[in-house]
């Protein structure tokens, strides 16, 4: 069967049209007819070759909802019209101790479903059952698409840190990532606080569910919270004066970084020595963890929110990600 989609045919090149034969379903393979697919900014980063990783000609697009439309012949627990999600997995070697203690997300031989393989910048995509997600019937399909990479790469570690009630925890960056973590964290019942540079997202924090907001530029607003938060979650992908955020922490806290900033993390190593705090990142989630986030998502009303454009009009589309003019999320979506 013929696919259309749009690939980058060298490194910083526009998008344009791509067609490629999918050949044959392997036995543990499903075929989704995309509805939507998220513009993330690791697409960007692939399509520039950034990280030195991309193979081309290159279909990006990790954010994907559709519809099963085939099935391999060992495949179980599908049926063909099925809503589901595709996220920046698709397959792991299925072996390691890695893999088989569920965190398929750290597999040193991971598939990713745009480099390597066609991703969702297309009409059809494939990939290994075990990273086909079925979507929960309270979910929109473009809403949805953004929470397959960047929804699940804040609830992780918000998850696995076991954030509840009775704790303070700060959400670094209100973007594309932290407006979906404000939610994440307030419906989990902690005392969720939005810390940006840009006062202007007070309010719509606080319509996220964030108890309070931090402007990151006053210096007298950010001594009233230190050595108050048990967990922050830095969500930026610049560089900052990271012992102002470590300040910001109780004993024994956490700072996790999921936004990754340019340059080395500088911190001194007394500061957090003498508070034991704890510093950690996170790497998006497993499969199982992406259904407990979009089963969670759906019972709680956390969304992704989203600007549509036709998938026609992906290159405009991707120009206004780069030129940070989304609020917060692109998604792509075929007529």
């Amino acid at each position: 069967m013929q696919y259309n989609a749009y690939a980058a045919y060298e490194a910083k090149a526009n998008l344009k049209p791509f067609s490629y034969d999918s050949g044959e379903l392997g036995p543990n393979e499903i075929e989704v007819k995309i509805s939507h697919c998220g513009i993330c900014h690791s697409d960007i980063h692939l399509i520039n070759n950034d990280w030195m990783i991309s193979q081309y000609p290159l279909v990006p697009g990790h954010e994907i909802v559709g519809y099963v439309t085939g099935m391999g012949s060992e495949v179980k627990g599908f049926r063909e019209g099925d809503r589901v999600g595709i996220g920046w997995q698709c397959g792991s070697c299925g072996e390691c101790h890695l893999c088989e203690s569920g965190q398929e997300n750290l597999c040193g031989n991971s598939q990713a479903t745009c480099n390597g393989h066609h991703g969702g910048y297309a009409d059809y995509v494939r990939s290994d059952a075990g990273f086909v997600i079925h979507i929960p019937d309270g979910l929109d399909s473009a809403e949805a698409a953004p929470l397959l990479c960047g929804g699940i790469t804040v609830f992780s570690p918000l998850d696995r840190h076991g954030i509840k009630p009775g704790m303070k925890v700060g959400i670094f960056g209100i973007g594309g990532l932290g407006h979906m973590a404000v939610q994440f964290a307030s419906k989990m019942g902690a005392e969720t606080y939005a810390l940006s540079s840009s006062p202007d997202k007070a309010r719509e924090a606080s319509e996220l569910g964030a108890a309070g907001f931090i402007n990151m530029k006053d210096k007298n607003e950010m001594l009233k919270h230190l050595g108050s938060f048990d967990y922050i979650l830095s969500t930026i992908s610049a560089d900052y004066d990271w012992n102002s955020i470590i300040s910001l922490l109780k004993h024994n806290a956490t700072l996790c970084y999921v936004g990754a900033a340019p340059s080395p993390v500088a911190i001194h190593a007394f500061t957090f020595i003498s508070k034991q705090i704890n510093v950690t990142g996170s790497a998006i989630g497993s499969p199982e963890q992406i259904r407990k986030m979009l089963e969670f998502a759906a019972e709680h009303g956390v969304k992704a929110m989203v600007e549509t454009v036709p998938m026609s009009d992906v290159q405009n589309a991707m120009a206004r990600v780069v030129e940070n003019k989304v609020r917060y999320r692109m998604v792509l979506e075929n007529k």
